[in-house]
């Protein structure tokens, strides 16, 4: 019996991901939850377990395709029928599925349900020819009744474009938009000869541009410049940030504090051999700074909701950390900051670091952040104006630590110095209180001891 697996909903509503690499193969024999590809979103690259156990009888995509969430993406041939012949079909389309092909379409743990209601692929007709089970020449250039699944769309102001994988892989090479090109048939679907007929006229046009105005071109050709697709983990990045900026109105303010009590702490700390193994620095005990200076001063752990027109305080700190990774900027949160010790608190932020540049980090952890910390300094720069996650009041930038002169006890000393940069949205923070806190913050790092008098 031949089942077919849809790409699932792997969190957040994201409406498609991005096939990284299959580590599987047409032939292969897997076992229930085994890892059989990586998969982009928009915020994490994600590793997909088999929902079944058998033999890999086609791959419905290649590396780099774009596949919407209900696509087809692998099929196996399960026991019971070795013969791979297709299960025999109704003939007129339905609008629930059937038994089998809820079966079909399991809801992977981990990775949210299956897709349903308005996300749901719209079926074509039943008793179609059905996709042969190999992805080879014959596939890509199948009728397009053969292979095309449509979905509604999730915006609703732009609708995807509907056209076949191998005119999308066209499109890409040529860089086309799709959203650009108009369908010459009747049933609305672009084809090969669209794409190449707008990418003729389009290359036309810049021809004529470079003939009337040589100057004023750009050389883009390339062997001079270097394209690559806004798409994953960056373009989510980007979008979010357009939308933090232009949305709440940022403040950031500045304070350059001695930090010299601090760096010495941390020395202390790693020459104990009872905390081997555990890598305590500045970031962490700033983090534990934020978290104790947060519970003073709600207003930089609340949220603006417009939907409701409330302010909300949360009373537990869901504290994001940046990260830099390969495929973009990252900001994973750790759960109830507040509870944990400043061993604990350095534990998991190498964790998240270590997941977030090998690319691991779950759209799970990127949600639910209450403020944020980004640690500007280890590329060796004193100060920014960071740009709020959306949906927090407070982001905290630490600058590099920096040997330098600067009064102590009335005289001229070197010590070890820091500038913290701390944006805040001025409709949940006025100027007082993002002043207070920062102050506070610097506080501790001044003197950690002044710890154990905050709560």
């Amino acid at each position: 019996m031949i089942e077919d697996f849809r790409l699932p909903d792997l969190g957040e509503g994201l409406p498609e991901a991005e096939l990284v690499q299959w580590l599987v193969a047409e032939g292969d024999t897997v076992t229930l939850n085994q890892t059989i590809a990586e998969v982009e979103t928009a915020k994490a690259v994600v590793e997909l377990p088999s929902p079944h156990a058998g033999v890999v009888t086609a791959l419905h995509a290649a590396a780099g395709d774009v596949i919407e969430v209900g696509s087809v993406l692998i099929s196996f041939e399960l026991g019971g029928d070795a013969s791979g012949a297709p299960r025999p079909e109704a003939p007129a389309a339905v609008d629930e599925p059937t038994p089998a092909e809820e079966k079909a379409q399991p809801n992977l743990v981990g990775y949210g349900a299956a897709p349903r209601g308005a996300g749901r692929p719209q079926r074509r007709a039943r008793g179609g020819v059905r996709p042969p089970a190999r992805t080879d020449t014959a596939v890509l250039e199948a009728a397009p009744h053969d292979v095309i699944h449509t979905l509604e769309p999730a915006d609703p102001v732009r609708e995807r474009p509907r056209s076949t994988p191998p005119v999308r892989k066209l499109a890409k090479e040529l860089g086309v938009d799709l959203a650009l090109v108009e369908a010459s048939g009747a049933t609305g679907l672009i084809t090969r000869a669209d794409v190449e007929t707008y990418a003729a006229r389009v290359d036309s046009l810049d021809h004529a541009a470079r003939t009337a105005e040589p100057d004023l071109v750009e050389d883009d050709s390339p062997m001079r410049t270097t394209r690559f697709p806004i798409r994953g983990v960056r373009k989510h990045t980007a979008e979010a940030m357009v939308r933090s900026a232009f949305t709440a109105p940022h403040v950031t303010t500045f304070h350059t504090v001695d930090v010299t009590a601090t760096t010495e702490l941390i020395a202390s700390l790693r020459a104990d051999r009872r905390l081997e193994g555990h890598r305590i620095g500045v970031m962490a005990v700033a983090a534990k700074a934020v978290c104790l200076a947060l519970m003073r001063h709600p207003g930089l752990n609340s949220r603006w909701d417009a939907d409701s027109a409330e302010i909300i305080h949360h009373h537990y700190v869901n504290l994001g950390i940046a990260a830099a990774t390969d495929r973009g900027l990252v900001v994973p949160n750790i759960r109830d900051a507040e509870s944990l010790t400043l061993v604990e608190l350095a534990d998991a932020i190498g964790q998240l670091a270590e997941i977030a540049r090998a690319g691991k980090t779950p759209p799970a952890a990127m949600s639910g952040g209450t403020f944020s910390i980004t640690n500007v300094g280890v590329f060796g720069v004193d100060a920014g104006t960071p740009i709020l996650n959306p949906g927090e009041a407070g982001i905290l930038a630490l600058g590099a630590v920096r040997r330098q002169p600067w009064e102590y006890r009335g005289e001229i000393a070197l010590r070890d110095m820091m500038t913290l940069s701390l944006s805040f949205d001025h409709r949940l923070v006025d100027g007082e209180q993002g002043a207070r806190f920062l102050k506070d913050v610097a506080d501790v790092l001044h003197e950690p001891g002044r710890a154990m008098l905050l709560r």
